[in-house]
């Protein structure tokens, strides 16, 4: 199974633990959503999709069987959010120029 896109598609700005929220596409077949990124004591990872059981415990719905592919899909998240980050920080930067300009 290939990670064939990742799209942020919401990236927080607050002091909040979770930066951003993530959908993959496998194979240009199945799409999963919802990933979420977090920022724990300067540690980053991913949060797989879950819901919330009746005893108020969390439960994923969806998760990596072993560690090897565990660690493929979170480096490869990861890898996309800080390269939204950087999209984003040098589109700040464009933009402050363009006024500086006018």
């Amino acid at each position: 199974m290939q990670i064939t896109d990742i799209k942020i598609r919401k990236t927080f700005t607050d002091d909040g633990p979770m930066k951003a929220v993530v959908s993959v596409t496998f194979d240009n077949q199945l799409a999963l959503h919802d990933i979420k990124v977090i920022n724990t004591k300067d540690k980053y990872f991913i949060v797989m999709p879950s819901r919330k059981n009746p005893d108020g415990t969390y439960r994923d719905i969806i998760h990596p069987i072993n560690s090897d592919f565990r660690a493929l899909l979170e480096k490869s998240v990861l890898d996309e959010y800080f390269a939204e980050l950087k999209r984003i920080e040098e589109e700040g930067e464009a933009t402050e120029q363009e006024l500086l300009a006018e």
